[in-house]
C-alpha cells in the first residue's frame, strides 16, 4: 500500500513543526522523514512548512500546518482517484 511521504526540515523546527512531525510519526499510515535541510530556505525562514509527497505545504502556525497537511493529503488522494477513473474510462 502506498504511504504518503511527509518530509520535515530540522531547521524549521523553531516554528513548532517538531510537534506536528511527532503527531504524524505516531500514525503508521505515513512515511515521515526529517532532513537537516530541504533546500527551501526562504519558506523555512518565514513559515512552518513540510513537503507532502514532494509538494510544499505551509501555514502561518504549526497547528494550521497540521490541518493544511491533512487537506493536502486528501486533495492528492482525490486527484489520484480522479486520474485512476479517467484511465479506467479510456
Amino acid at each position: 500500500m502506498f504511504k504518503p511521504m511527509i518530509e520535515f526540515c530540522a531547521s524549521n523546527m523553531h516554528h513548532g513543526t517538531d510537534r506536528i512531525m511527532a503527531k504524524f510519526q505516531e500514525d503508521d499510515a505515513y512515511e515521515v522523514i526529517e532532513y537537516g535541510c530541504l533546500g527551501n530556505c526562504g519558506e523555512c525562514y518565514m513559515n512552518p512548512f513540510a513537503l507532502v509527497d514532494g509538494t510544499i505545504v505551509s501555514a502561518e502556525t504549526a497547528d494550521e500546518l497540521y490541518d493544511n497537511i491533512l487537506k493536502s493529503l486528501k486533495q492528492q488522494q482525490a486527484d489520484r482517484d480522479a486520474l485512476d477513473k479517467l484511465l479506467e474510462d479510456l
